[in-house]
């Protein structure tokens, strides 16, 4: 298990990890995240956010920003020529909460997992800050690959 640490090398020290051999393949991720809000806060927010500003929409915007910023944000990742992406930021009234969903393609020669992962984090932290001023118990939760296709890993697909 210690040996699939891609990220270090022999001696443990950290390192990019060489693609330069690798094959360009069509790739895709896809991720998704939470923010949950209380019910009062929520209602507010879906109520009175639309009036001064579209909420989702600008965190929508923030997650594609962030996709695209990733390589700036973690160290070892790669910068990549990102060939789509869309983010959506969809309202959940049964649970007080917005779903945020990143897709995320390029043809490359590494993965974009963690594009779709900055841009539903980036997103979901978008909505934190507008909201924090009401209030600062908002959760963002289960963040994580929902899939991906591509590369020599061949797919993945999350468990319900």
């Amino acid at each position: 298990m210690a040996d699939d640490l891609t990220h270090f090398d022999e001696g443990g020290r950290p390192r990019m990890v060489d693609v330069t051999d690798k094959v360009e393949t069509e790739r895709r991720a896809v991720a998704r995240g939470r923010v949950i809000l209380s019910p009062a806060v929520f209602k507010t927010v879906r109520e009175t956010g639309v009036a001064k500003g579209d909420i989702a929409t600008i965190a929508e915007i923030a997650g594609v920003t962030g996709a695209k910023r990733t390589s700036d944000l973690i160290p070892l990742c790669h910068p990549l020529p990102i060939t789509s992406i869309k983010v959506a930021v969809e309202p959940d009234d049964d649970n007080s909460a917005y779903v945020v969903t990143a897709i995320v393609k390029t043809t490359g020669k590494t993965g974009v997992e963690m594009e779709a992962l900055t841009g539903v984090m980036t997103a979901c932290l978008t909505i934190y800050d507008m909201a924090k001023a009401v209030d600062k118990s908002i959760r963002i939760d289960d963040v994580k690959l929902i899939e991906k296709t591509g590369g020599k890993s061949g797919e993945y697909r999350a468990k319900e």
